[in-house]
């Protein structure tokens, strides 16, 4: 019987008691809980992670323009710009998030890691981290795992979905998934990781989510851009060996109870926040006539 990922204590407890890398209890938990093979499993992985690569490849050298006209070729605009704010590898990083995510607004394919609306922050994180420090696939797809575990014990105690917890559901539960795969992948102890998740759930706490027009394309893909960042800064900080003081689990805790008691506009309904502004009232407005406008040529072309 495979671990069920119910709290980062138990996750670390069962590790220890068994004497098994961090990623090990999650390969177990997909070969029960999927009826897989272990060679399965590893190949999904390695799918799912050129995918993510072929994602960022695409939003960086296809045309990325939505319908709406929201998105526009935002992620070539940045990853070729003169000057950068910190370093290339940084300007690469944001590029690379922000790539992945315009190709799910522009309806292409991603991997939901967690979910498709944030979808560039895994990609960025961890394609840029293996360029940076020429990991194997391997590395990287046992960080995968690992990211995988964490995002269980979230949707057991808070949520995933920001239609249930708001943003911080989704971009954050995926900027915690990418820090402590990081954090992983570059040696970090069991410690160090779930220190990272901790650090980067207090950075995202309350984000709600307001997408214009009830599209995941504003503010969602700058926030996978933003979320990315906050995954590395708070990976170099566990690594670095500051405490976030408030332990995973109640960060997770916490998490559950900021997303519960959100008001239903600030959670994916497009009637708080952004979408609620007179430019957000605006777009919206537009968007729908243009649906409304193409709707009987489609009809009729069918």
């Amino acid at each position: 019987m495979s671990y069920l990922f119910e709290n980062f204590k138990g996750w670390k407890s069962y590790c220890e008691e068994r004497e098994l890398d961090l990623f090990e209890p999650v390969l177990e938990y997909e070969m029960d809980q999927g009826d897989k093979k272990e060679e399965e499993v590893w190949s999904g992985l390695q799918n799912a992670f050129s995918v993510m690569k072929e994602a960022v490849h695409t939003g960086l050298t296809e045309e990325m323009k939505s319908r709406s006209g929201m998105i526009n070729d935002g992620a070539k605009k940045v990853y070729n710009h003169p000057l950068a704010v910190l370093s290339p590898e940084f300007q690469k990083l944001i590029s690379r998030a922000l790539a992945a995510k315009e190709v799910n607004s522009c309806m292409g394919r991603v991997v939901a890691a967690p979910t498709a609306g944030a979808s560039g922050i895994l990609p960025g994180t961890l394609y840029t981290l293996q360029e940076i420090h020429q990991l194997e696939d391997k590395k990287i797809l046992e960080g995968l795992l690992v990211g995988a575990g964490i995002a269980l014990i979230i949707e057991q105690n808070a949520s995933l979905a920001g239609a249930v917890g708001g943003c911080q559901a989704e971009t954050g539960s995926a900027a915690a998934m990418a820090s402590g795969a990081m954090v992983y992948c570059l040696g970090g102890n069991i410690d160090q990781v779930f220190n990272a998740v901790a650090i980067t759930i207090q950075c995202m706490l309350g984000l709600v989510c307001d997408p214009v027009a009830g599209l995941v394309e504003v503010p969602c893909v700058v926030r996978n851009a933003s979320a990315a960042a906050i995954a590395n800064s708070s990976a170099q900080i566990a690594l670095a060996n500051v405490s976030g003081v408030i332990p995973v689990d109640e960060c997770i805790e916490a998490m559950g109870e900021i997303g519960a008691s959100m008001e239903n506009k600030y959670k994916e309904t497009a009637l708080g926040g952004l979408a609620a502004t007179l430019t957000g009232k605006s777009v919206a407005q537009k968007v729908l006539i243009n649906d409304i406008e193409i709707l009987p040529d489609e009809e009729s072309a069918d």
